[in-house]
């Protein structure tokens, strides 16, 4: 009956969109490239696919060069449930990792891992070549190397159709201009997160780009370069990811007892929220008129940016919420014993969707 009540509560309110952050599909498997299907080949492979696959779950370049995981690289059958391969071209090693444990092993490592639900990021690119200028559209064959470094991330990327209104939107003198109003106007179709604007161009057998990328109030800008345009679209999207995940990544040791309070509830946005807080260790504690009351151990960081994704934004507490609480009577009678001192106030974070 409580069950009941409780979905009855949830589903009261009218449904929202979905929030724009995604599951990153396959962000277990990895595909190695190789140059044969020699043994010594492939255990080289599956050990480098092991490496590719920490920096994309942590976020962290240098995180495979751990002394903690140097057992795990030399030897990562243990933790592989199949492997097979693809002849591509490029001709690639495809290896499946178990995520319970990939996880358990990082964790023992004590390096911080970035779950599945990540901003997606909408990526305006243009490449000027001796064929012309163009824009990359999802169904274009220049999506392909975007595509592939976006997988090796572990980033879920976003490209436009690159219809005739957003070629005309996606062009040098936007991409290049350092403000993001066009393009963020064009990208509402998409629901996005993140806004990537580069501008590649090819310079003799090489190519050499400049990328900027807006997130809410946040934003940053560089230069890449790479042999082609799949060396090209792994640098840009590997620093990409390199600063989102230290948004969004939960460092070993800098988490506490938390009370979320969620205003805004229904039975989809609860089955959301349900999957996002999930790694927090969340245990929902209440649920009655669309508010939900949740304790979970998070950073207050990184649980800002994840609800964020969440379309969920910050709000001021209830105006009783932080009234004082009486102290306790110290004038005990001689010889009575103390009462044990209250326990220290946890801290009590409220959103609401938008």
């Amino acid at each position: 009956m409580r069950r009941f009540a409780f979905l009855l509560t949830l589903c009261l309110p009218l449904l929202s969109q979905s929030a724009s952050a995604a599951l990153v599909e396959g962000l277990y498997q990895v595909r190695e490239p190789v140059a044969s299907q020699q043994p010594s080949e492939r255990d080289a492979a599956l050990g480098r696919a092991l490496q590719d696959l920490v920096v994309r779950l942590t976020g962290d370049a240098n995180a495979a060069q751990s002394p903690a995981l140097s057992e795990s690289v030399k030897s990562p059958q243990q933790l592989i449930t199949q492997y097979s391969y693809d002849a591509g071209p490029p001709a690639v090693l495809v290896v499946n990792f178990d995520p319970a444990s990939v996880n358990r092993t990082l964790t023992q490592a004590g390096l911080p891992i970035w779950g599945a639900n990540r901003p997606s990021v909408m990526t305006w690119w243009l490449n000027d070549s001796d064929g012309g200028s163009a824009l990359v559209g999802d169904s274009q064959p220049a999506a392909a190397p975007l595509q592939r470094a976006a997988q090796d991330s572990g980033l879920p990327l976003v490209l436009p159709l690159a219809d005739l209104s957003e070629q005309l939107v996606g062009t040098a003198e936007n991409i290049d201009s350092g403000k993001p109003d066009a393009l963020r106007e064009a990208s509402k179709r998409y629901s996005s997160d993140v806004l990537l604007a580069v501008h590649a161009r090819q310079s003799g057998s090489s190519w050499q780009a400049q990328w900027r990328m807006w997130q809410g109030t946040n934003s940053a800008q560089g230069n890449a370069q790479g042999a082609d345009l799949d060396a090209l679209a792994n640098t840009i999207m590997h620093e990409l990811s390199t600063r989102l995940a230290k948004q969004f990544i939960t460092k070993p040791g800098s988490t506490q007892a938390l009370t979320l309070v969620v205003d805004g509830a229904n039975f989809e946005r609860y089955s959301q929220l349900q999957k996002l807080l999930e790694p927090m260790g969340a245990r929902l504690l209440k649920a009655e008129n669309g508010q939900l009351r949740y304790q979970l151990t998070a950073n207050p960081d990184q649980l800002h940016a994840q609800l964020g994704l969440a379309d969920l934004e910050q709000s001021s507490a209830p105006v009783d919420a932080n009234a004082p609480v009486a102290a306790p009577d110290t004038q005990a009678a001689p010889g009575a014993s103390q009462p044990p001192a209250p326990a220290p106030a946890q801290q009590v974070l409220y959103y609401r969707w938008h």
